[in-house]
């Protein structure tokens, strides 16, 4: 399998790119639209054809490139079939797996961040978007997030994956690519196996996050795979922006 791990650096997301060598054909997990053009270009240069862009959850700090990825490499679009949108060609729901070539994507309904976000297994990786970052989590406090339900999530279900199976999260602000289910297991400050249920749920209460910037222009525009509003206030216009320059993780 080919594979790349790709970043976005305004919002510090990484996108995954995965490629059958057998058929040629590949997929982008969590595509930014900002990145449009890099990771199209990539696709290109590793002589692929771009079969379906995959999302983990809607996302509030970035616009996907969902839609335009299917304008201009006529890809489908695969998301949570919970959140009922129409613009998507194939509904993510666990035990319904995802088949690209000799690429399988098994999902699994991870629910805490956002009620239908979803991690997705593929051989010994696992793409955990915000359920699960690297030494942390995504927050609770929005679109019916729910810290109870997110310990539930990765206790129940990410920590029963096999110990050495990768963790690739949807972001990282600290220059980290990788971790392992062992590792999170053993050192996750917030959800690692020596901190109880209580413990979890007193942290994510006092976290005291403003909301992200983006999030009334990000959500909307994501319920629709990928629209980006005409109305940006100048602070925001980068999140809408193509960039050349966003670089590989």
């Amino acid at each position: 399998m080919i594979f790349r791990q790709l970043f976005e650096p305004l919002s510090s997301t990484y996108t995954y790119l995965l490629g059958c060598e057998e058929t040629g054909q590949a997929l982008l997990i969590d595509p930014v639209i900002t990145s449009l053009e890099r990771d199209l270009g990539e696709v290109q240069r590793l002589g692929l054809t771009l079969a379906y862009s995959v999302e983990t959850h809607i996302h509030a700090d970035h616009i996907t490139a969902a839609l335009e990825l299917k304008k201009q490499a006529g890809s489908k679009i695969a998301g949570p079939a919970f959140d009922r949108l129409p613009c998507t060609d194939f509904g993510i729901e666990e035990g319904k797996l995802l088949q690209i070539g000799s690429i399988t994507l098994q999902p699994l309904h991870t629910p805490g961040h956002t009620d239908g976000h979803f991690a997705y297994i593929c051989n010994e990786r696992v793409f955990t978007g915000d359920a699960l970052l690297i030494d942390g989590c995504g927050r609770t406090d929005f679109q019916n997030g729910d810290a109870r339900t997110l310990f539930k999530s990765v206790r129940e279900k990410l920590f029963s994956l096999p110990d050495d199976c990768l963790v690739y999260p949807a972001h990282d602000y600290n220059d980290k690519r990788v971790s392992s289910i062992a590792q999170e297991k053993k050192r996750n400050p917030r959800l690692g196996i020596s901190h109880t249920l209580e413990e979890f749920e007193k942290i994510m209460a006092t976290l005291d996050l403003p909301p992200p910037k983006f999030i009334d222009y990000a959500v909307p525009g994501n319920r629709r795979c990928g629209i980006c509003p005409d109305d940006l206030p100048d602070n925001l216009q980068n999140y809408c922006l193509h960039m050349t320059d966003s670089p590989q993780g």
